[in-house]
């Protein structure tokens, strides 16, 4: 009887032990988990392609931002012939706008310094075409405004667009 007796005891002892260790685990994990970052799971992988997607294409749209206020492709496509300087002002000015407004949630998905330069350089146009245009006497056309313009451009000695444009493909490097 003795032995049955020490079975039985055993096998409570044991299934307690049994039960305080589950219950510790299970205590420990959460909150382990809470304090500690999560391993890289595959929905966290997808996440992160994701992301990655949005930010290459919010880059993208950038750059062609950027090339779309650039002045000699904003003459080019913003000719009117017959056009007074102070009418193609007001197109240009509404084009940049535009195009800024259509762009404004990339920021979501880029350095908060490349956003300050994106916005440094819309800035820099509108006050480059704003300038040149208070240079100009009063009855000056769309083509004079244009060359003024372009010939500042061509007088610079780094053309703030490719500088700009620099800027992006750096941080895309980063990215990988």
């Amino acid at each position: 009887m003795n032995i049955q007796y020490f079975i039985i005891q055993t096998a409570i002892i044991a299934i307690g032990g049994l039960i305080i260790v589950l219950g510790a685990h299970y205590l420990i994990k959460s909150l382990l988990s809470e304090y500690l970052p999560a391993s890289k799971s595959p929905k966290d992988t997808g996440d992160r392609q994701q992301l990655l997607a949005l930010r290459l294409q919010a880059h993208e749209r950038l750059v062609v931002f950027i090339d779309r206020i650039n002045p000699a492709n904003l003459f080019l496509r913003l000719h009117q012939p017959g056009a007074t300087a102070g009418d193609l002002q007001a197109v240009i000015l509404h084009e940049i706008r535009t195009e800024f407004q259509h762009n404004v949630t990339q920021q979501l998905y880029i350095s908060t310094d490349n956003w300050k330069v994106i916005k440094k350089i819309k800035e820099d146009t509108i006050a480059m075409v704003n300038n040149a245009v208070s240079t100009l006497p009063q009855d000056a056309t769309g083509a004079e405004l244009s060359r003024k313009i372009l010939n500042h451009l061509a007088g610079m000695e780094h053309n703030p667009y490719e500088l700009t444009l620099e800027v992006l493909k750096k941080d895309i490097h980063q990215m990988f």
